[in-house]
């Protein structure tokens, strides 16, 4: 794995399906990971309430705005 920093990038989703569109999101981060040969990405969801789930994708930081600025992703963090 990259000693580079790495980043969040978090997209949120409210409401009964919350979940189950998060885990179909997470595929097409997956493609585009895929496609676009991102070093080492880390995709996942987490089911934070019954009503909210979020999907995310893990970048290093020098691939993040381009990432961004196509995926457009509601927040982000530093990932540890």
């Amino acid at each position: 794995m990259s000693t580079e920093e790495r980043l969040k990038l978090i997209w949120d989703f409210r409401g009964p399906d919350a979940h189950k569109i998060a885990l179909h999101h997470e595929i097409h981060l997956k493609e585009y990971a895929t496609a676009q040969t991102l070093n080492t990405p880390i995709t996942g969801t987490q089911q934070v309430t019954e009503d909210h789930s979020i999907a995310f994708l893990v970048v290093d930081r020098e691939a993040m705005k381009p990432v961004r600025d196509a995926l457009k992703p509601h927040r982000g963090q530093l990932f540890t």
